[in-house]
């Protein structure tokens, strides 16, 4: 997922993050000192896209209002490394893990949420 995210400046900044959908929420986990983190608990608003980089392209994007709870962060993680790396037993798996008490639960509430599909025109690309 990439995750827009509000800035002092005024410019929004973009970065990729896991995620899972539990619910009608999207949740994603960052380091508790993540920059991510400070700008959200300074405005929760942000928006987001899940798309593949590949053609055909196709995905979903909004706008979503954030969360950050400590609880259950180790969860989270755990899930997102079986989604995502197959196993919590690898280098980066103990890495997150070893530090899942400074983690973060990202609870995004969107608040709007749109679509899109270029399949049929793109079927020879």
């Amino acid at each position: 997922m990439r995750l827009a995210a509000n800035t002092d400046s005024g410019f929004p900044v973009v970065l990729s993050l896991w995620f899972l959908t539990e619910g009608d929420e999207i949740l994603g986990a960052v380091h508790r000192d993540a920059r991510i983190a400070q700008r959200l608990r300074a405005d929760p608003r942000c928006a987001f896209e899940i798309a593949p980089n590949e053609p055909p392209y196709f995905g979903v994007r909004g706008q979503a209002t954030a969360s950050l709870e400590s609880a259950g962060a180790r969860e989270v993680l755990e899930r997102l490394l079986h989604r995502y790396v197959g196993t919590t037993d690898s280098k980066l798996g103990r890495f997150l893990l070893n530090r899942a008490d400074e983690e973060l639960v990202v609870r995004l509430k969107p608040e709007w949420i749109g679509t899109w599909d270029y399949s049929e025109r793109m079927e020879d690309v």
